[in-house]
């Protein structure tokens, strides 16, 4: 299959972002390019690019020649649980080293919350109160194990990060890596539980799979060490939230950070936004500028005006 050189009609689907109004601007300055609304296309015969995130069910019906759809991110997985996705249409995601980069400062600066307990200072400056608490609770990075669940474009960053602070970093891997690390490296299907039960904070990069989709159980959180902490930067299907905060509420976890959820947004009565031990960000640990989305996108046409399957495009029966 191969993209047509002439002008090329797109749509956007999304259930929960305005993608005209994040990407327009940008996508505008593509040649020969003309993106709509689904309600404002001209001719849905017409249209042979779909820009998604996250479309609603049924979505793709309507659009019976697309040639390619072309994810805002790097995960895909919303897009391909649309079961009127034409199954012979690729699907690329965006593959960008500052993605992985903005992910990484994001998952340190999370580690360092935890590692250094700064929430006790932040609470006790509330209070005026000078509290110092790190001459007896300090563990040493080396001392402290940092898991990180999926060792991808992402995972590879936030260990290397964490590992340049003196963490002892280790990772799990759904599949077995031939390449030198320095890190220790766990793979096969348990790998995730195995890691869990030696991680002080771990921290869940894992795409999501139907073998990951609920992996962080009650049994999964009542596996990770006593005052262990979990940092949840995937996806919010693979995470029991009641399970989450049962073990909070037990005082088996020390604390979470969360970026993502089940129900996005986060409705505003949800138990997370005001318990005491829990970090709530909007899913935005590694947002992409708008230039980086445009740039996947020209690639993947270039690709298919070639005859060739899109750099980025995901195995679709991995999930990623």
């Amino acid at each position: 299959m191969s993209m047509r050189p002439e002008t090329i009609d797109g749509v956007y689907l999304c259930d929960t972002l305005d993608l005209e109004r994040l990407f327009a601007p940008t996508l505008a300055q593509l040649p020969n390019l003309r993106m709509f609304r689904p309600e404002g296309v001209p001719d849905d015969a017409d249209v042979r690019l779909a820009i998604a995130y996250r479309p609603r069910q049924g979505a793709f019906q309507a659009f019976p020649d697309l040639e390619l759809v072309q994810s805002i991110a790097a995960g895909v997985d919303g897009i391909l649980a649309d079961r009127s996705l034409p199954p012979d249409v690729p699907v690329a995601r965006v593959r960008d080293p500052e993605q992985a980069s903005i992910m990484a400062g994001f998952a340190a600066w999370h580690v360092v919350w935890h590692h250094r307990n700064m929430r006790h200072y932040l609470d006790a400056a509330r209070r005026g109160e000078w509290s110092r608490v790190s001459f007896n609770g300090l563990r040493a990075p080396s001392s402290t194990v940092v898991g990180v669940l999926g060792y991808g474009t992402m995972g590879r960053a936030v260990a290397r990060a964490l590992a340049g602070l003196g963490f002892d970093v280790r990772a799990a891997s759904l599949f077995a890596h031939d390449e030198e690390t320095a890190v220790c490296l766990l793979s096969g299907p348990d790998a995730p539980r195995r890691l869990a039960i030696e991680s002080d904070i771990l921290i869940n990069l894992l795409p999501l799979t139907a073998d990951t989709r609920g992996l962080i159980d009650a049994d999964f959180l009542a596996s990770m060490p006593q005052g262990s902490a979990l940092i949840q930067l995937a996806r919010g299907e693979h995470l029991d939230e009641v399970a989450l905060l049962e073990a909070l509420d037990r005082g088996h976890l020390s604390g979470a950070s969360l970026d993502v959820f089940a129900t996005e947004p986060l409705p505003p009565d949800h138990p997370f936004w005001t318990h005491p031990l829990v970090v709530v960000t909007p899913h935005e640990a590694s947002v992409l500028p708008a230039s980086a989305v445009a740039k996947a996108l020209r690639d993947s046409l270039e690709d298919l005006r070639a005859g060739r399957t899109p750099r980025t495009a995901v195995d679709r029966r991995k999930g990623y």
